[in-house]
């Protein structure tokens, strides 16, 4: 559990420490993570895997095999309703059952998922559009999602707007044509329009520093894109065209690109011994 930790209540890591809590694993053990992306506040859903990911371990640890479902829950649980953080369930889900999933969470608090199957021309063409940058900027999300749940009945005609947004890259994607990279263009444009409705959520979802990206990536080429997660400009993920994405580069190059690969999977256990 670490040095000096003989109790589960005396580990400091939040999420771990509820982890542990819902697996029944009280003994001595010790746990690491590594991760390729920083790991505070990062708007890719590194809390929700992290904490999907403890459970599943921690359950594979006891020879115990938990659905995607069960630890999704398990996850919204620790975080929701046992650390009230003030966040929504798509990162749970998200991360238990990977791949690309139409996810609708319904007024009963029940969550839907229909996985949307890519053709593999159209998962290779995201693969190579999609362009990742880190801005560096430290932000704290509940601050962002705190005001942004304020301000819902404010600003619901925005939130209306983009609910539309979701099945017309749902259409997209399932109609894409391995000739017709047009239509996998608008993907971009969706995203585009997408942003300039979330922005008017929460006051600090954009900044100048973040518009001035932006902007700048646009001129480059992109066909559009977005601030990842709460906002506040921790990730941006753009599309671009291959033949733009140097410009894009160019125009960025204060910022650190991560590339990246769509994921095929969900939380899942490479190796289990225990003696």
């Amino acid at each position: 559990m670490g040095a000096g930790h003989d109790h589960v209540d005396q580990i400091e890591h939040e999420l771990v420490r509820e982890a542990m809590y819902k697996t029944g694993v009280t003994e001595s053990i010790e746990i690491t993570f590594l991760a390729d992306i920083p790991a505070h506040g990062s708007g890719l859903g590194s809390s929700s895997s992290l904490t999907v990911g403890a459970l599943n371990a921690l359950y594979a640890y006891q020879g115990i095999n938990k659905s995607a479902e069960e630890l999704a829950q398990e996850a919204c649980q620790i975080e929701i309703d046992i650390l009230g953080k003030p966040i929504g369930k798509q990162d749970q889900y998200s991360a238990a059952y990977g791949n690309c999933q139409h996810i609708r969470f319904k007024t009963d608090d029940s969550v839907m998922l229909e996985r949307i199957l890519l053709r593999e021309h159209t998962r290779r063409k995201l693969n190579s559009n999609l362009l990742l940058f880190y801005t560096c900027i430290q932000l704290k999300s509940s601050e962002i999602l705190a005001e942004q749940k304020q301000n819902i009945d404010d600003k619901f005609e925005f939130l209306y707007s983009m609910k539309p947004l979701v099945a017309e890259l749902k259409e997209l994607l399932l109609n894409h044509k391995n000739n017709c990279d047009s239509t996998i263009d608008e993907f971009g444009r969706i995203l585009y329009r997408g942003w300039m409705l979330k922005r008017n959520l929460a006051g600090k979802i954009t900044s100048p520093v973040i518009d001035e990206t932006y902007d700048a990536a646009l001129k480059a080429g992109a066909l559009g894109g977005k601030v990842l997660g709460a906002g506040g400009g921790v990730f941006f993920l753009f599309h671009v065209l291959a033949e733009k994405q140097d410009n894009v580069r160019e125009a960025l190059r204060h910022l650190q690109e991560f590339p990246f690969s769509l994921e095929r999977d969900g939380s899942k256990t490479i190796f289990n011994i225990r003696r």
